[in-house]
């Protein structure tokens, strides 16, 4: 069943300035708490990335997978993390800030893939998990690097440090989730 989440351009700005805001309290090393959202949807209990890019280059991407707080915190709080916290890259500079490009996912509730021959490039992001390693890819990176499924399933596993076939193998946990991209 395909995830049913849709967001308003209203909506969709909203959350972009409240990233946006939450990063440049970072810059400037203050505490940030978002405005009360203008619709109850920005109150849902979902997960959220958020993608820092420079020159469309990778510069910073943390997100929480489960829907335990309101989106409009958590992709405050994600936009943060992206910025500041990506072990990945030294923190945010306010010069790269000011023309970095910011992408915001919302994830649907994550399932058990039951088959990875079902998986959709462009449409599942996936999570593999094996002997305490685990991975995420979002559903955009397959798409991005123009990837088949089996590319995007062994990147998967390569991500957690895996093997890039053990999503083959018994003992390997599959998880698939569908995403709202901004």
């Amino acid at each position: 069943m395909a995830f049913q989440f849709t967001l308003s351009d209203a909506e969709k700005q909203y959350l972009k300035t409240i990233a946006r805001e939450a990063i440049e309290a970072g810059l400037k090393r203050q505490p940030y708490a978002p405005s009360e959202p203008p619709t109850a949807t920005l109150r849902e209990h979902l997960g959220a990335f958020v993608t820092l890019t420079l020159h469309g280059e990778l510069r910073g991407c943390i997100g929480h997978v489960l829907g335990d707080a309101p989106l409009y915190t958590t992709v405050a709080q994600m936009a943060r993390a992206a910025a500041f916290e990506d072990p990945r890259f030294p923190s945010l500079t306010a010069r790269e800030f000011a023309v970095a490009a910011l992408e915001i996912s919302i994830l649907s509730p994550v399932t058990p893939c039951p088959d990875p021959e079902q998986v959709e490039v462009g449409r599942h992001g996936l999570i593999v998990n094996r002997h305490g390693r685990s991975g995420l890819l979002l559903p955009q990176v397959a798409v991005d690097w123009g990837w088949t499924r089996d590319e995007f399933l062994a990147h998967t596993c390569r991500k957690a440090g895996l093997p890039e076939h053990c999503w083959r193998q018994t003992g390997t946990q599959l998880f698939w989730f569908e995403a709202v991209v901004f």
